[in-house]
């Protein structure tokens, strides 16, 4: 994606108020747009995971979730995902939908993630083809062996991949697939109290 890309500007009801540059959207605290995330698990039931390309603004180098970006200005969700792991990672997937959140936090000064983010899991048995431009290494992970290295050394990965891992945790229905498996945040497909 370039930084001139037009991103889609929402409230915290995820409805579309505006557009702005991808760049101007992260720069100081960020303006809150929306976003996907999407992890993609190959038969066996490993999930994909990637190390981001040195050259990115914001978490450089850290290990995150399978793919994830933005949908632009006119697009719609399903185009916008299946764009991007075809240009991420040379691959398609049947993806579902899971849930969708907000959040916000802070790489440095310059620089933040303000998301409202729609994530997606499903299933592949193609071989990725990363974008050296956006993709520094990739592996495949066991549910339980990524857990542990979450919980060792969360550091290594993305804030956003966290937290929606830690949420994907608690999806059952996700889970029963998988063979081997035993900042403030907004949910959107639980009830709030109050």
């Amino acid at each position: 994606m370039s930084d001139d890309d037009q991103l889609i500007l929402v409230d915290r009801d995820d409805r579309e108020i505006g557009y702005l540059a991808k760049a101007a959207a992260h720069l100081g605290s960020g303006v809150l747009h929306r976003a996907f995330s999407l992890f993609v698990f190959n038969p066996q039931g490993e999930l994909l995971v990637q190390r981001r390309a040195p050259g990115k603004r914001l978490w450089p180098g850290y290990w995150s979730n399978t793919c994830c970006s933005h949908p632009l200005r006119g697009e719609r969700m399903d185009s916008a995902v299946a764009r991007r792991l075809r240009e991420e990672l040379g691959m398609t997937a049947e993806l579902q939908y899971l849930f969708k959140f907000r959040y916000q936090t802070q790489y440095d000064p310059h620089g933040a993630e303000h998301e409202l983010c729609w994530v997606y899991a499903g299933l592949s048995a193609e071989r990725p083809r990363a974008n050296v431009d956006e993709v520094a290494a990739w592996r495949y992970v066991t549910p339980r062996t990524l857990q542990a290295e979450m919980t060792c050394a969360p550091e290594r990965f993305t804030p956003w991949f966290r937290i929606e891992w830690t949420h994907i945790c608690g999806l059952s229905r996700l889970l029963r697939t998988l063979p081997d498996y035993s900042g403030h945040i907004d949910t959107f497909d639980q009830p709030r109290g109050g």
